[in-house]
């Protein structure tokens, strides 16, 4: 049996303040494979950020592990709510950045820095400023700029949580096309029940806090994937199905 690309055990977190102690997950275990595609659901300070922060070697965890297949990856990509783009460098300078602070070679980074304009669709907007872009094309560049240093893994924090619904949907398939190519494994934590159908493999549903894993719930549809698949009758099912367990365990 192959090993899981990442391993976490028994996973806490506590933050210390002057009143003591603020428990914000308890008790998290789970395994990734290195094509899965997981997303994490949960009310509010349910400790979501948190957990991919903890993954991401952000934070360090109060108790518990945190394996990578044995060791730790090299390359971890981080896309946030906001796309966090520097404002003074363009959408292709913004993108190539990564690459840039490694150290690669100029003709390498242009020809990455292509390939990844082409991939979220924005070959035509390497010359503008962020101050130009719509917040779904903000996105696409945090994506591309995500995806340049080819990660091991990738960690999504709501990348879509600022967007309108309209838009929201639009970035939801765009990410299913854009990862069905790659196939890199991701962890995503959403708010969006018809999103996390629609994306994940996997579905783990988190309490409120101290978050703990209530539910680990395999999607099942076959892949490839379409925007189209949530219209139907088996989808929307499933998704009245998740709710009412989200509002059994939260009520």
């Amino acid at each position: 049996m192959n090993k899981p690309f990442l391993e976490i055990r028994s996973l806490e977190m506590t933050f210390q303040d002057s009143h003591g102690g603020l428990e914000v997950l308890r008790d998290i275990s789970f395994s990734l494979r290195g094509d899965e595609f997981v997303c994490v659901l949960g009310p509010s300070g349910s400790g979501k950020s948190t957990l991919l922060r903890l993954i991401g070697g952000l934070l360090d965890a109060s108790r518990g592990s945190i394996m990578f297949g044995g060791e730790n990856p090299l390359r971890v990509g981080l896309v946030f709510q906001h796309a966090n783009l520097m404002p003074w460098r363009t959408v292709r300078q913004n993108i190539a950045l990564p690459l840039e602070l490694l150290g690669r070679a100029a003709e390498e980074v242009d020809r990455r820095v292509d390939e990844m304009m082409r991939l979220v669709g924005l070959e035509d907007f390497g010359s503008s400023w962020p101050s130009q872009l719509s917040g779904g094309m903000a996105q696409r560049v945090a994506i591309a700029r995500a995806y340049i240093q080819e990660p091991d893994f990738l960690l999504l924090d709501e990348p879509f949580g600022a967007l309108d619904a309209l838009t929201r949907d639009r970035m939801g398939s765009e990410l299913l096309r854009i990862w069905q190519r790659q196939r890199t494994p991701v962890i995503m934590v959403t708010h969006s029940i018809s999103e996390a159908l629609l994306l994940s493999d996997r579905i783990l549903l988190l309490s409120p806090r101290p978050g703990q894993i209530v539910k680990d719930m395999p999607v099942t549809f076959t892949r490839p994937r379409r925007e189209e698949l949530r219209y139907t009758a088996e989808f929307q099912q499933l998704e009245r199905s998740l709710r009412g367990s989200l509002q059994q365990n939260f009520s």
